[in-house]
């Protein structure tokens, strides 16, 4: 009586690997198809936001920036999913300069200290050329930066 109790314990051990041998076959399938599917989808055409770092540079002789800009612009950027991912995922992000010489920034209107103000579309060629990628810059965020000029003093 003993016997096919054992018997029915092999069997349902047998079952039991066999279920653990489909499912991990099963799942390195799944895996390795999804990995298929991502590389895939890099050869088309994606559109993606990354926040690149920015350096700025050159305020007027004699004069220092009083407000912290920000440190990183949000690129929406539209191109190759290979590109895009490269970009989002490079360790060593060289900041894009923008020098603040050579950009055409304007005085803001109504505001009691003599405050300027860039818009950031302008800023599109510049930044392309310096990310040396084949994505395109569709916008920039803050679409606006607002900035202000203090005399530095010298001892």
């Amino acid at each position: 009586m003993g016997e096919p109790d054992i018997e029915s314990k092999r069997l349902t051990g047998k079952k039991k690997s066999r279920t653990y041998r489909n499912l991990v076959v099963f799942t390195f399938f799944l895996f390795l198809s999804f990995i298929f599917w991502y590389l895939n989808s890099l050869g088309k055409e994606l559109e993606a936001d990354i926040k690149y770092p920015v350096r700025y540079i050159n305020p007027p002789k004699g004069s220092v920036l009083t407000e912290e800009l920000p440190q990183k612009l949000n690129l929406n950027l539209k191109g190759p999913g290979y590109s895009i991912f490269k970009m989002k995922h490079s360790g060593n992000r060289t900041p894009v300069v923008i020098d603040i010489s050579k950009v055409n920034y304007k005085k803001a209107h109504g505001t009691i200290d003599p405050g300027y103000y860039l818009v950031t579309s302008g800023l599109v060629k510049n930044l392309t050329t310096q990310l040396r990628t084949e994505c395109k810059i569709i916008s920039i965020k803050p679409d606006t930066l607002f900035f202000s000029f203090e005399r530095a003093v010298s001892k």
